[in-house]
């Protein structure tokens, strides 16, 4: 029998894993193929919230760096990160798995306003739970966004997807022979600097105790081998 080593997780998802082989936007075999993952995980019993970016769309500080005001191109990257909400509840729903969007600028007509409570009876019921539109606030990203509400709802784990199979010691692509570090430190990630997820968001985790594993999602069923505590990827702890 297959049980779970995580009750409720954060699913981190970039936006430009939704990319797939396009230069933009999202590819719709690659979010139905994300939704499939999901559902795989809540047919385990785990409860599902997903905290989702908007780089394949637009991304704030890219924005910025362009000549836009960096509040307002934050606030338009949170922008995206709804589009990128809707967009994976269309998939989930047409699985028959029940999502809820929940977004922290209020946008009725589209989703639920954040609200604590509310999102975590949600998930008790056996509903996913996506969070757009990140803090709410600008200059914070979504990895930050992942953090405080896996702290909020009392997440177990937050699930790091990326496009690689964990951290390495060095680029892959570029430096032959890079091995791949099953586990490591809060400290040693904010040390090496190393871009995993933003500083804040680390410190975050470091203080609450919430691990972060990063893992391929892009490999068809990782997901399901994470929440059964296979070890895949790279632990941070």
């Amino acid at each position: 029998m297959n049980v779970p080593k995580y009750k409720r997780v954060i699913l981190k998802l970039s936006g430009e894993v939704l990319q797939g082989t396009l230069s933009y936007g999202i590819e719709s075999n690659v979010i139905f193929s994300i939704a499939e993952q999901i559902k795989e995980v809540k047919d385990l019993g785990s409860e599902v919230a997903v905290v989702i970016g908007g780089g394949n769309i637009f991304r704030g500080i890219r924005g910025a760096d362009g000549g836009i005001d960096r509040a307002t191109a934050d606030y338009m990257g949170m922008l995206a990160t709804v589009i990128n909400g809707m967009a994976l509840q269309n998939a989930l729903e047409k699985l028959g798995v029940f999502s809820r969007l929940q977004t922290a600028i209020k946008m009725e007509q589209l989703a639920e306003p954040y609200i604590r409570r509310r999102a975590i009876r949600h998930l008790e019921k056996g509903r996913v739970v996506i969070f757009g539109g990140g803090t709410g606030n600008p200059y914070f990203t979504t990895d930050t966004a992942a953090a405080l509400r896996a702290a909020e709802i009392g997440a177990e784990v937050i699930l790091k997807a990326t496009k690689v199979d964990g951290i390495y010691s060095a680029d892959p692509k570029k430096v032959k022979g890079a091995r791949k570090i099953d586990k490591m430190s809060f400290i040693d990630i904010l040390n090496k600097k190393l871009q995993i997820m933003d500083a804040t968001a680390v410190s975050l985790c470091m203080d609450n105790k919430i691990p972060i594993i990063v893992f391929n999602l892009l490999k068809k069923g990782n997901v399901r081998r994470v929440i059964l505590g296979e070890k895949i990827g790279t632990i941070v702890k």
